[in-house]
Formats: C-alpha cells, sequence, structure tokens
C-alpha cells in the first residue's frame, strides 16, 4: 500500500487509544491513512460476539489491527492467570471469525513474546514457536494470543483469508503504563527509582536476581513494523518485532538508577521469580519480508521514556 492506497482503506485499530494503539495511529496517518476508527473498550466489549459484529457493521473496515489486550507483567499474570487467558481469547477468536464473515480485506494480529517456550534457543526464531511449553507465570496469556496464529493459518488454508501475525518483544517508551500493580519492568524500576530518590530511601526492592535478560523494542519502532506488514506482508508464518538488543535486568536496573539520579542500594528479592531465563529474539525475517530493522537505541529510548515520565509527574 502506498500513501495514496492508505488514503482510500478503512482501518479498525483496537486498542487504538492505548500505549502501542497511540502510536500506531499516528505512523499511519503518517503513511497516509485518513479513515481510522478507534473503538472505545467503555462502549465495546471485545469478549461479546454481538458487540463485535455491530462495531463491525458500525465501521465496515477493509483492515483490521487487533492490539487491544490484557497485559502486565510477571505479578499481575500471576494474580489473574485465569483472566489473563479468558480475556485475550475472548477479545480475539471471536473478532477475528466475525471479521472474515464480515468481508475484511485483511486482519493484522498481534501475539507475544511470551507464547514462546520457556526454554528457547537465543535468538528465539519463529520456527521454534512449538518447541516447547511457555514460561509459567505468563503462559495462560501467551497461550491464548497464540491461538491467534492457528486460526490465521487455518482461516487462511480453508478460506483464504489474508491475515498476518506477529510477534513483539517487550515494548517501552512515552505513554506506557506506570501503574506498580500491573505495569512491566522498564515503567516499574523507572517509578521505583525516582519514588525512592524523592523520599530519599537508601535501598530499592528489586524481583528476582537479576540474572534473567531481555529484549525490548521502543514502541515507535514497533508501530512502524507494524505499519509496514499491514502494508507489505500477506502471508501466516509468524515474524518477529524486536531490537536484536539483550541486556540482564541487573544491568537494566542499574543503568536506569544512574538515568533518574538514584543513588541507593539494590536489593534482590530472589523470592520472587526471574520469569523466563533469556529473551532475544531473530528479527531477521521481519527484515527479509517487509523491510523493518529497529532504529531507536536503547540508550535513547530510555532518555526518551525517563523524561515523559518525569513530565508526568512533574519531577
Amino acid at each position: 500500500m502506498n500513501q495514496e492506497t492508505w488514503s482510500n482503506k478503512r482501518v479498525l485499530v483496537t486498542g487504538g487509544a492505548g500505549f502501542l494503539g497511540t502510536h500506531v495511529v499516528t505512523k499511519l496517518k503518517k503513511h497516509g491513512a485518513r479513515n481510522i476508527f478507534i473503538p472505545r473498550s467503555k462502549e465495546y466489549d471485545f469478549r461479546d460476539v454481538e458487540t463485535t459484529r455491530e462495531m463491525l457493521a458500525k465501521f465496515h473496515p477493509d483492515l483490521v489491527i487487533h492490539l487491544a489486550a490484557r497485559v502486565g507483567g510477571i505479578g499481575a499474570n500471576r494474580a489473574h492467570p485465569a483472566e489473563f487467558f479468558y480475556d485475550n481469547l475472548m477479545m480475539s477468536i471471536p473478532l477475528f471469525h466475525e471479521s472474515w464473515k464480515a468481508g475484511v480485506e485483511k486482519f493484522v494480529a498481534i501475539g507475544t513474546v511470551c507464547a514462546y517456550p520457556k526454554f528457547t534457543p537465543v535468538p528465539f526464531k519463529e520456527d521454534d514457536l512449538w518447541n516447547g511449553y511457555p514460561e509459567e507465570t505468563n503462559a495462560p496469556y501467551g497461550l491464548a494470543k497464540k491461538m491467534l496464529l492457528v486460526q490465521s493459518q487455518a482461516y487462511r488454508q480453508q478460506y483464504g483469508f489474508n491475515s498476518i501475525f506477529l510477534l513483539p518483544v517487550n515494548l517501552y517508551g512515552p505513554g506506557d503504563n506506570f501503574d506498580p500493580d500491573s505495569s512491566h519492568v522498564i515503567p516499574a524500576l523507572i517509578r521505583k527509582c525516582l519514588e525512592a530518590k524523592q523520599r530519599g530511601d537508601k535501598e530499592i526492592v528489586v524481583w528476582g536476581d537479576g540474572s534473567a535478560t531481555r529484549e525490548f523494542l521502543y514502541v515507535g519502532d514497533c508501530a512502524e513494523a507494524i505499519v509496514l506488514a499491514a502494508e507489505r506482508y500477506d502471508k501466516s508464518d509468524p515474524v518477529n518485532i524486536g531490537s536484536a538488543f539483550e541486556i540482564s535486568i541487573r544491568d537494566l536496573i542499574e543503568l536506569i538508577a544512574n538515568k533518574t539520579g538514584f543513588r541507593g542500594k539494590i536489593v534482590w528479592d530472589t523470592t520472587k521469580p526471574n520469569g523466563q531465563p533469556r529473551r532475544r529474539l531473530d528479527t531477521s525475517r521481519a527484515e527479509k519480508e517487509f523491510g523493518f530493522r529497529a532504529s531507536t537505541t536503547f540508550d535513547e529510548g530510555l532518555t526518551k521514556t525517563i523524561e515523559w515520565y518525569r513530565k508526568q509527574i512533574k519531577l
């Protein structure tokens, strides 16, 4: 799709008002999209099939980008595994089916790195996706999202329905969720360091032992990848979306402490889980298939995220 083609497409973005969604909508507009519809959760409960049908009938989208999900860090996943499974499954599978029935031209499904097996060889290759069970703390979430890949491949095989499945790694950036009960690791650590510094605390407590590694992708880069894939990619083979940059949680907290000015001690609570031991993606398929390569360095993205949050809390 070139800019002229985008201008004629009716694009529905579920979760379009959320963290990733706002960045995707901005990128869509830059690519020339004019008819973008953002259904709000207070009006449309995607777990209800009738409501989903009404929404599709109202907006008549040519393209659906499905970003809406129930997400959270390890703590939230451990506390609400049933809800994470049910809500993510029921927000996705019926929407996909009803989109096919409604004649939608293309469906962009967003999966999660949590769908990978716990002990996947590093870097994670898409072909290893089914070689084991996901890490236990977020397996219900990861498996619920993974069912969209099964659905995508089945509907392409039987109906010729054009859908794609993308696997973003952990995201971060301005607009992230900083709620301590549900946030992911980067916003959680930024908030913890800034609040400790403000109070004059001598130490902060961090989950695990710091040995786990993670790959992080700046949210603006992920949004660009999604729009490029929507434009250029038409296969049901899953595609990793990442930065190919890996950092240990221990190095991450030291970097955040340094950037936020927290000079106290870091105490590791080893009674809490580390989560998956290592995470780094093989991102070659995304570059080959639709020309995506992350462009924001981790240092640059982290600085932008901290500055954004400082402005929100007026520090």
